[in-house]
């Protein structure tokens, strides 16, 4: 796909890493979980989409990035499956009003999307 659309895509994980840090760092836990889920999101999309894979659902990447990635031994499975509980803990931060989780739990969601788009981008500079 387009060097452009996966530029664009690179710089939608920045600008939500970006801001789960930002809310992170004034208490807002719920949606500094959603941010980093979109980090790693956009992220995994962007590599999905540098070898031609377009996808429907957030389900369709978390499935794609799977099979197109780590069971190809390309990217570790650690990151499939950050990638997948990430989206778990989004959907209830989104979703369930009685979800409430603790500066600890943000903090390491956080993290996970830091690393996450860092691996990204590292796998998307060995595919050049």
């Amino acid at each position: 796909m387009g060097e452009r659309e996966i530029e664009l895509l690179l710089g939608n994980a920045h600008e939500s890493l970006n801001a789960a840090e930002i809310l992170l760092e004034n208490g807002f836990y719920r949606d500094a979980m959603s941010r980093a889920y979109y980090a790693m999101f956009y992220a995994a999309s962007a590599l999905l989409r540098a070898k031609g894979i377009i996808t429907k659902s957030h389900r369709g990447v978390i499935a794609k990035f799977g099979l197109e990635f780590v069971n190809e031994g390309t990217i570790e499975a650690y990151y499939a499956k950050a990638l997948s509980l990430a989206e778990t803990l989004r959907e209830r931060a989104d979703y369930d009003a009685t979800f409430r989780p603790n500066k600890d739990e943000a903090e390491e969601l956080v993290e996970d999307a830091r690393r996450f788009v860092g691996r990204i981008e590292k796998a998307l500079e060995e595919m050049k």
